[in-house]
């Protein structure tokens, strides 16, 4: 396993990330969740990424219980805090005082550790004073319960706003965690300039684009039975999703000699693509089975030739998405 920096912090990460979204708490089995868990630890992964909202809250304990026992100074463990948890009160959602503060207590009781590595807004608030949003954020770093501040699909003004009340209050704001893979680029033209800027690294999800750039998925064929897309979250997923279309499913076909002749499985050639951005920290896998893991962990110091990169780009051009204005928060 590679270690990166976390912006300009000293916090290192491990280039590829443990995440349990879609998975632990409502796709996975708790024995299957932790097994997977065991095998990203075997690999070198140190940093586990989740959220309060996945699996409603479940896919948090899992992973605190997966987790234990290990030696937490080795780990780093990441959440966050936005969207609505609980029973659906209207203080069970956003980024105000009051669900910051209770969401991030009730975190670290499932997470059972005293403190979070990295604690991250999830989407911006629009309908919360940024100044109430970071002060909860500072009272947490000054209480020792967060040592790090991140946001997650944060647009570049946003991003900006943030650093600078993040400076006055004198907090580390390290990371934003997008969404960026091979087909899905939005980042590229504002987003990593201004992190670049304010001293934050990307922490990206969805490398692999929700299993597309595995090549699992055939044009136009059904999903493969076992497949995260068979079941009934992942055919809502596969409403929603740009990806699953037969022009994208056939410009990741095309892909398969790259691969190859790399040496790669094509869901290692899309990890370690996103892992040659210079301001990606590090890449969110996430598995419903060890062998998952142990492929794409291959993928850390993994660099990729400018000819190859050129090549990807030539057999993804006309269904790649770049458009910086997908990047938005809802209003809640």
């Amino acid at each position: 396993m590679k270690f990166r920096r976390l912006g300009r912090s000293g916090l290192s990460v491990s280039e590829i990330s443990y995440g349990n979204w879609l998975t632990h708490g409502s796709q996975v089995e708790e024995e299957q969740a932790h097994a997977c868990i065991r095998a990203a630890l075997d690999a070198g992964v140190t940093t586990f990424d989740t959220a309060d909202v996945y699996a409603n809250t479940a896919a948090e304990s899992v992973l605190g219980r997966g987790l234990a026992g290990q030696r937490r100074e080795s780990l780093e463990i990441f959440t966050k805090v936005f969207w609505p948890t609980g029973p659906g009160g209207p203080n069970d959602k956003g980024l105000g005082r009051k669900h910051i503060m209770e969401s991030a207590h009730a975190s670290l009781d499932r997470l059972g550790t005293d403190y979070l590595d990295l604690y991250q807004a999830h989407r911006f608030d629009h309908t919360v004073p940024l100044e109430e949003t970071m002060t909860a954020f500072a009272d947490l770093v000054r209480q020792g319960k967060v040592l790090y501040i991140g946001v997650s699909e944060w647009n570049a003004e946003q991003i900006a706003r943030g650093a600078a009340l993040a400076r006055e209050l004198r907090i580390p704001f390290v990371s934003n965690q997008p969404q960026y893979n091979m087909l899905w680029r939005v980042i590229e033209e504002q987003v990593v300039p201004a992190c670049e800027r304010e001293g934050l690294s990307q922490i990206v999800w969805s490398p692999i684009a929700q299993g597309v750039l595995t090549g699992k998925y055939r044009p136009g064929q059904p999903p493969p039975a076992g497949s995260r897309a068979a079941d009934e979250t992942g055919a809502r997923m596969v409403e929603r999703s740009s990806f699953f279309r037969d022009p994208v499913l056939e410009a990741v076909e095309s892909l398969r000699p790259l691969a190859e002749q790399a040496g790669l499985s094509l869901s290692q050639l899309a990890v370690a693509w996103v892992l040659q951005n210079d301001n990606v920290a590090s890449a969110i896998i996430g598995a419903s089975r060890p062998e998952q893991v142990q492929e794409n962990v291959k993928a850390a110091g993994v660099t990729l030739e400018a000819d190859l990169l050129r090549a990807i780009d030539d057999a993804l051009d006309g269904v790649v998405t770049r458009d910086p204005g997908l990047t938005r928060s809802p209003v809640l």
